[in-house]
């Protein structure tokens, strides 16, 4: 071979190898087909290809393409405005190397569902602990205006770009929906049905996981030193500070959603202190984040349960007092609401099987916050304040515009004085709104206190059905009780 046919050969070769290193475009997992866009708003979107590589973006429902150049590192993001169009929709990409079409594309409402076991707890329900109306749901499953998308459970050390795992977005349908979150689709499924648009649910939790593994570093450390170096990352994944953060939530920022839904605390039950100081961080780390304002935050109290002693009164002991913590968190949390559950749980079972019930309390607090559907009630009573009245407590309650109901008598009330000893007491709903607060055994009351344990079924509604959460008027952490 003479030289002249070497030189072009070599320079056929040296451009085969250019192009073959030259890279395709990438996108996250969270964008692809199927996907369900947050309607008539910008959302985002991003992938990564060559440094400085020119990409083109059409879409069916905008008129012009967007060009867009990757930076020096290859990633690219472009903003990209939605409508409120019901049609599937396509988008291509491509580049030099990239023709990627993505179909079957919704414009509707997107929430994120976190949390831990209660939260993750599928229609199909655990071992041994059902989900009350699963079979009914899922024969009624198919539903192409409802996607799902479930993150898998992982850990890491560092944030990740991209899932390492997951079921991607899908059309509900009887074949899938048996393993998804049961309180997330029982909302999706109705939220769909109530607004007559498409809805989207991202789904990522985790069972027994505490909050301080859904924060991210950066806030962490305000706490605490987080240095994950000599950390096994596969051992109690679900306890350890940032490591679902960095894999399951960091990979899904900044895909456009509405909302968030939460269930988690059990496992932070014994420091309710801490709890009330990092949940909301937590939030905020996360809208700082997604940079879209302070998107609606609605979350799950934990339902009463038998943790060992039921008679535990200390503060690492009584459920109560996270209940109390995460109804406080309400005020803390700016756009948040709070579903109370202290007449559906289970003395011994932590995963309670009504989830239907816990879903239909977080629709009524989205329909009335986010959509404006204001005639529908979404707080049950809250304990407001109180009088010394004829050797008793007389106690008055918030959001009980119709008044207080309870179906049989109410239970669970005890009452101090001064000597912090509480004792059972008798209470009654009085003229249909106040509840009045006795005991033979303290003639000077100057506290009460309400389904102050771990296990409880909760006796005090509104008019609505809709339940107290478990309270006390005083702030005392050192009190007794007498049964």
């Amino acid at each position: 071979m003479n030289t002249k046919k070497c030189l072009q050969l070599l320079i056929l070769v040296g451009f085969l190898w250019v192009q073959f290193l030259q890279a395709e475009i990438t996108l996250p997992a969270i964008v692809s087909s199927n996907m369900v866009l947050q309607r008539d708003t910008d959302v985002t979107l991003w992938g990564w290809a060559d440094p400085f590589e020119d990409i083109s973006i059409e879409a069916s429902w905008l008129h012009e393409s967007i060009n867009i150049l990757a930076d020096k590192e290859g990633n690219w993001k472009v903003k990209v405005m939605t409508t409120n169009s019901k049609e599937a929709q396509i988008i291509k990409i491509f580049s030099s190397t990239s023709n990627i079409l993505l179909k079957n594309i919704l414009f509707g409402e997107v929430w994120l569902c976190s949390g831990q076991s209660n939260m993750q707890q599928p229609l199909s329900g655990y071992n041994g602990q059902p989900t009350f109306g699963a079979l009914h749901t899922v024969a009624n499953a198919n539903n192409p205006n409802l996607r799902l998308f479930t993150v898998h459970r992982k850990g890491a050390k560092l944030p990740l770009n991209n899932i390492d795992g997951y079921d991607g977005w899908e059309e509900a349908s009887s074949i899938n929906v048996m393993e998804f979150s049961a309180v997330a689709y029982f909302f999706g499924e109705q939220l769909q049905k109530i607004l007559d648009v498409p809805v989207g649910l991202i789904h990522t939790s985790w069972g027994g996981s505490k909050v301080e593994a859904w924060i991210s570093k950066e806030y962490m450390n305000t706490y605490q030193t987080v240095d994950l170096d000599s950390v096994d990352i596969n051992k109690q994944t679900n306890h350890i500070p940032t490591a679902l953060f960095n894999a399951m939530i960091n990979p899904l920022i900044p895909y456009t959603i509405k909302g968030t839904l939460w269930y988690q605390g059990e496992s932070n039950r014994d420091k309710p202190s801490e709890y009330k100081e990092r949940f909301p961080a937590m939030v905020k780390d996360w809208r700082s984040r997604w940079n879209i304002g302070d998107f609606p935050f609605y979350y799950v109290q934990i339902a009463p349960f038998l943790y060992g002693d039921n008679n535990a009164f200390e503060v690492s002991n009584n459920s109560a007092y996270i209940r109390e913590t995460q109804l406080k968190c309400v005020d803390l949390i700016p756009n948040s609401g709070i579903a109370i559950t202290m007449d559906i749980g289970e003395a011994n079972c932590i995963h309670p099987a009504k989830k239907k019930e816990v879903a239909n309390r977080l629709l009524f607090i989205a329909l009335h916050k986010s959509y404006g559907y204001k005639t529908i009630d979404f707080s049950g009573p809250i304990y407001n304040s109180m009088i010394a009245h004829e050797g008793g407590l007389m106690l008055q309650f918030q959001n009980a515009e119709k008044g207080l109901y309870t179906f049989t008598n109410l239970t669970g009330f005890e009452i101090a004085g001064e000597d912090k000893v509480f004792y059972p007491a008798d209470a009654k709903i009085i003229n249909g709104n106040r509840v009045f607060v006795t005991s033979g055994h303290v003639k000077t009351p100057v506290a009460v206190r309400y389904a102050w344990r771990n296990w409880v079924k909760g006796s005090l509604f509104d008019t609505n059905l809709l339940p107290a959460s478990s309270f006390r008027t005083d702030d005392w952490n050192d009190a007794k009780h007498v049964e």
